[in-house]
């Protein structure tokens, strides 16, 4: 396998930056656990907008480093598509977290922990991979991370189903129905960016396999 590194010489720009951005989105998942783990009056949205505020800087600064390096070891467009979809991660979080507090007279934290423990999972899974890049081991070693990562999207889509079955059961006042399905396909979303950017690391890796 040819070494990414080698690539891209004595210069670990790239990978710093976007090794940062992956712990930016695990950082966001878990700033969301421990919303939903705190009383309801405490409820703050500070730390999700941190991170989301550190992740746009980030991304801003992959794409001017984009801009001034003449040769780039990867394809701009893999490099651009990777800190595009870590971006979306804390942002989409975010915007979990302030429809939450609006309408957080309605509902309780505990509604969404399964999802959230999901989420925390697949952000950790992603950080991981994208580590990887630095050093690429042998693909088996990749792949089986991606399986991972695809499995927790594979539980999600599971587990909205369920969480829709009983939204649907009558249980629950038109009002309830519909600001719970917002947020509970946000959360879906989410995930779903965190499978995304697995699958970005493991086409970049397969080319240099």
């Amino acid at each position: 396998m040819i070494s990414l590194q080698r690539l891209f010489g004595k210069d670990t720009r790239f990978f710093d930056l976007l090794e940062a951005s992956a712990e930016e989105a695990r950082q966001a998942a878990q700033a969301l656990i421990d919303l939903l783990e705190a009383p309801e009056g405490s409820w703050s949205l500070d730390e999700f907008i941190l991170r989301r505020q550190k992740e746009k800087r980030l991304n801003e600064e992959i794409t001017v480093l984009l801009c001034k390096t003449f040769v780039t070891p990867l394809e701009r467009e893999d490099i651009e598509a990777l800190s595009s979809v870590l971006y979306k991660i804390p942002k989409t979080i975010e915007k979990f977290g302030e429809r939450l507090l609006v309408s957080r007279t309605s509902l309780k934290g505990s509604e969404f922990m399964r999802q959230a423990r999901l989420l925390e999972n697949a952000t950790e899974s992603v950080a991981l991979m994208v580590k990887q890049l630095r050093r690429p081991p042998p693909l088996e070693k990749v792949k089986e991370l991606n399986d991972r990562l695809q499995h927790y999207e594979g539980e999600a889509d599971k587990l909205i189903l369920e969480l829709l079955r009983d939204l649907y059961s009558g249980r629950y006042d038109p009002l309830q129905v519909v600001i719970l399905r917002n947020l509970y396909e946000l959360l879906e979303k989410v995930i779903d960016r965190c499978r995304d950017a697995g699958n970005v690391v493991f086409h970049i890796i397969l080319k240099h396999a």
